[in-house]
């Protein structure tokens, strides 16, 4: 895929899927934009490999969820990038619990950054792709936004909330020239999903048809299609990456 002469800004991209698909976009020639709260390690490292491959790269330590530092920070993309061609809503956090032990907190926290966040960065950036008439937004929803989860109501609801975001931001835009479409990826390897106890992974394993999980490059191959010309003719939709799990 060639995305020479294009920007692309990733949220949630020092690590895991994010950091897989900034460097997949830099291999076609993006200048990345990483958006994370990240330790400055990690977003180093991610800054480090985007670089290798020859392309133009920063890093902006920000809240997805503060509307007016959004804003800001965007206006100052724009400043020094001169555009911003592919938006990729990527950041997102879990705090699984059955739902009568779930606090309200832990159901807003979820809710805020994976739903109100993408929100906020596709309010923000929308305006300015209008201006060029051209933009791709891939928002990362999920397998469970579809099926549902035991343990998962918040991150269930947020991501049920991305896909019909996502639905909805397509049919305001497509007369524009954005796109907005997004991958809903099933089990995938990463530190997010580390974190599940051995018996709950074997019972997601059990239910892939592929037999294997997903890795980080799945769901990074998908974003690059939807980022690209190819995908051109297509928006509203949602891509699952997930071996089979939900069909």
């Amino acid at each position: 895929m060639d995305f020479q002469g294009r920007t692309a800004l990733v949220t949630g991209a020092a690590r895991g899927i994010g950091r897989t698909i900034a460097e997949k976009l830099a291999s076609g020639g993006a200048n990345i934009i990483i958006v994370d709260v990240a330790s400055p390690e990690s977003a180093q490292t991610a800054l480090d490999a985007v670089r290798a491959y020859g392309v133009k790269a920063s890093y902006c330590c920000l809240d997805i969820t503060n509307g007016e530092k959004v804003t800001e920070a965007v206006n100052g993309f724009i400043k020094e990038y001169g555009k911003i061609d592919i938006l990729v809503n990527n950041a997102g956090i879990t705090k699984d619990k059955l739902l009568m032990m779930m606090s309200e907190s832990e159901f807003d926290a979820v809710i805020n950054v994976n739903l109100k966040g993408t929100f906020i960065m596709t309010k923000a950036l929308v305006r300015h792709m209008m201006k060029n008439r051209y933009g791709r937004i891939i928002n990362m929803a999920s397998v469970v936004g579809l099926m549902g989860n035991v343990g998962q109501a918040n991150y269930s609801a947020s991501k049920a909330g991305v896909i019909a975001l996502t639905k909805t931001t397509a049919k305001e835009f497509a007369a524009r020239g954005i796109t907005c479409n997004a991958v809903a990826p099933g089990f995938i390897d990463t530190s997010m999903t580390a974190v599940l106890s051995e018996e709950a992974k074997k019972a997601m394993f059990d239910m892939i048809p592929m037999g294997r999980t997903g890795k980080p490059e799945d769901v990074a191959n998908a974003v690059e299609f939807l980022a690209s010309e190819s995908s051109a003719y297509i928006t509203g939709e949602v891509i699952k990456v997930d071996g089979g799990l939900y069909i």
